[in-house]
């Protein structure tokens, strides 16, 4: 028996219900995407599908035809349509009430292909942030692939190989050489050195002995090491890096915002037309072809699309976004307030002056201090290091290195007991010194002793960095800041100095993090402040800023008081981060204000009669294509990102 003959509109209705249904199925069974090789084939086979329907090689019964339309409106649209309606009473009228009423009237006039096709461009649009997601996550992978998966333990049976989820902390674990570090821990055996570039930003391999601090994700040198475990895997620094990177991509909220404001003005504005053109022409059909047209894909999509590109185009800047809503206030920041070390200088002070005790010698006493600083990451430690390099002193052999926050660094020297500390540290253990100690002087310092006795006074210079004039004398023209200033816990003489090196007039010195965090909270009722800090002792005043700001040299970047963390350590990388944010918004508002005109102009034609709902469907997936790509751009780098 032969089929009854196939119309246009009935070839229509399969070919679409087909991509309905493949889009359908993408999103509510999980089946992913793998590759673009794999996107390729879909359209393809879609295309393919296209040309035999129009040559005739297909044939279906139209029951057949419309099954597809069906099960989309049933397994894609009532669930759709429950949500939309379950926010409707909780008083969220979001730009997407207008797909739900599209899809509603759509059933109720029989039109189930214009239905169908409203579901099919929320789909589309979310296999599109799909793929823009996993783009994004480009770098979160890169990070992801170099994290070590076998730790090597030894036992009293040898050396066994595990899972680095299995390490527990103080398991003794053997790294060889050019392997990943894969806990954080404490060197127990072995000389060599590490590089930490990838972690910390430092251009050079640090040194290991007996005693030294080790990283995750840092890359052994030649020599195998001996380390205990000091932390679990999930807990070491490179797990909470790649933790908040994969944090940072999914946490969208608030900037999804900037959607829902427009389309508190576009939804009505919509309603109001389709009811217009309903009302004047008596004709049902135009209210629905005006809804499908109306359906908001460039506010819905288009814009977390633009925040997703913007967070993957700062990663490949070195800068972690945190919190994704500071990409949308930034711009409107109009106070900065700068800590001084790390930040504006570049925390590695260089050594000025050596004052040794009277009973010891300056070379002998820069030798034992500079061979114990060699396996420390104190700010101060490389430029000991430095001079005693350019001394030409030969650096001894350490044993036994402690380090801990506040107290400076001890370790064994060629038989002797050595120790660097801080002159408030002495002055609380050993009050007995203090006769011994020089008078306090401009810059930093830092007390040395010897088996317990007095050694030397070694004093510093922190040196400002290049571009902070430069970086600080452009943020009033260029970021219209209203208000520049340093907080800073040093003393007046060097905090003062720094100032007048980079053009800086509100001065706040020796504040402890209890009164930093008040002129932070007291300057941010004022107007919205940025504050840029090492991310430790900052933290409350990061956390009170409108936007908190960490260099990452410094910073545990686990912590929760940054919204944004700059691995490079550099005032070039807060500059992009400006410029980033700024274009995000303007991308975003270019895609949804965009989109929203077209979609206005297409509503008219609409509302005239000249658009059935299924052309509009098909106008409105053309307008979302636009937005959407246009929403790509905020992902590739522009030529600069800088305007200092």
């Amino acid at each position: 028996m032969a089929q009854p003959k196939q119309t246009t509109s009935e070839k229509f209705i399969l070919v679409f219900s087909l991509l309905g249904i493949c889009a359908y199925l993408v999103l509510r069974f999980g089946l992913k995407i793998e590759d673009e090789i794999y996107t390729v084939a879909l359209n393809a086979s879609l295309a393919s599908a296209v040309a035999n329907v129009y040559q005739g090689q297909l044939s279906f019964p139209v029951s057949l035809v419309q099954m597809p339309l069906y099960l989309v409106l049933i397994l894609g649209g009532i669930p759709l349509v429950l949500q939309i309606i379950k926010k409707f009473l909780l008083g969220d009228f979001g730009a997407d009430l207008l797909a739900g009423v599209s899809i509603v009237t759509s059933v109720l006039l029989g039109e189930n292909l214009a239905g169908s096709l409203v579901i099919l461009m929320l789909s589309s649009g979310v296999v599109l942030e799909t793929y823009a997601v996993r783009k994004a996550s480009s770098v979160l992978e890169a990070l992801a692939k170099r994290m070590p998966s076998i730790a090597h333990k030894q036992s009293d049976e040898g050396v066994l190989d595990i899972p680095t989820e299995q390490v527990n902390i103080g398991d003794t674990l053997l790294i060889l050489p050019h392997e990943l570090c894969p806990v954080d821990g404490t060197v127990l055996e072995g000389v060599g050195t590490m590089d930490e570039s990838y972690l910390t930003g430092e251009p050079y391999m640090m040194s290991k002995t007996s005693g030294s601090q080790v990283m995750s994700g840092a890359i052994n040198g030649d020599s195998a090491l001996t380390i205990c475990a000091d932390k679990l895997a999930v807990d070491s620094r490179y797990a909470k890096i790649t933790e908040v990177m994969r944090a940072s991509e999914q946490h969208r909220p608030q900037l999804r915002r900037l959607g829902d404001q427009l389309g508190a003005l576009y939804t009505p504005l919509a309603l109001l037309i389709a009811i217009a053109s309903w009302w004047y022409y008596g004709d049902v059909v135009r209210f629905l072809a005006v809804l499908v047209i109306a359906t908001p894909c460039p506010l819905l999509i288009g814009i977390p699309v633009v925040i997703i590109s913007s967070i993957s185009l700062a990663a490949k800047r070195e800068i972690i976004i945190k919190n994704p809503a500071i990409l949308e206030t930034i711009g409107q920041c109009r106070t900065a307030i700068f800590d001084k070390t790390g930040t504006l200088t570049y925390g590695r002070p260089s050594l000025t002056k050596l004052i040794p005790a009277s009973s010891y010698d300056e070379k002998t006493v820069l030798t034992l201090i500079a061979s114990l600083e060699r396996y420390s990451r104190h700010p101060l430690s490389s430029s000991i290091v430095k001079a005693a390099e350019k001394a030409g002193l030969l650096l001894l052999g350490v044993v036994n290195i402690k380090e801990l926050a506040g107290d400076g660094v001890i370790g064994e020297v060629a038989g002797k007991k050595v120790q660097v500390t801080s002159r408030k540290k002495i002055l609380e253990y050993q009050p007995d010194i203090a006769s011994q100690l020089p008078p306090v002087s401009g810059g930093l310092e830092c007390v040395a002793l010897i088996d317990g006795n007095y050694a030397a006074m070694l004093q510093f210079r922190d040196e400002v960095r290049s571009d902070s004039s430069s970086f600080i004398n452009h943020l009033i023209p260029n970021h219209a800041f209203d208000r520049v200033m340093i907080v800073s816990g040093d003393r007046e003489s060097e905090v003062r100095y720094l100032a007048e090196q980079v053009g800086i007039k509100h001065v706040f010195f020796s504040q402890s993090p209890e009164q930093k965090l008040e002129i932070v909270r007291t300057e941010t009722k004022a107007a919205k402040t940025v504050y840029l800090g090492d991310g430790i002792n900052d933290a409350p005043a990061l956390t009170a800023a409108t936007i908190g700001i960490a260099f990452g040299q410094n910073s545990d970047i686990t912590g929760e008081s940054a919204d944004a963390v700059i691995m490079d350590s550099s005032l070039l990388k807060v500059d992009e981060l400006f410029h980033i944010g700024e274009r995000m918004r303007r991308i975003a508002l270019q895609s949804a204000i965009g989109g929203m005109a077209l979609s206005l102009i297409g509503m008219g034609f609409a509302g005239l009669g000249y658009l059935s709902p299924v052309a509009g469907a098909i106008t409105q997936e053309v307008i979302d294509v636009i937005a959407i790509l246009n929403a790509f751009r905020a992902a590739i780098p522009p030529k600069t990102l800088s305007d200092y």
